[in-house]
């Protein structure tokens, strides 16, 4: 155990746990099938906030046109779902790069 300026500190339980994590990273593989799946997941939600949004966007389009295809109020709730859906994976994608930061911010 050492003390410096008041603040007592086991060393020999930091040398252990980078001992471990050493250990752990050059004998374990990365697990690429966790990685493709949560990418794959990842994509799929952006393909799906993508359709919705051209969705929205032929729906007004045919509205706007004067086809009988759509009314005014599911022209509206189509692009204010596209909206909320946009919104909430930009808000997720800050979420992500945040969470990214600060594990690469880590001091081992």
């Amino acid at each position: 155990m050492q003390r410096h300026l008041g603040v007592s500190m086991d060393i020999r339980g930091i040398d252990q746990l980078l001992s471990q994590l050493q250990t752990a990273t050059g004998s374990v593989p990365a697990d690429a099938g966790a990685t493709s799946g949560f990418a794959s997941m990842l994509k799929q939600s952006i393909d799906q906030v993508n359709t919705q949004q051209q969705g929205a966007n032929q729906l007004a389009q045919a509205f706007a046109a004067g086809s009988g295809q759509a009314n005014l109020n599911e022209v509206m709730a189509s692009l204010q779902q596209a909206s909320l859906s946009f919104q909430t994976m930009v808000q997720v994608r800050d979420k992500l790069v945040t969470a990214y930061q600060d594990i690469m911010n880590m001091q081992v």
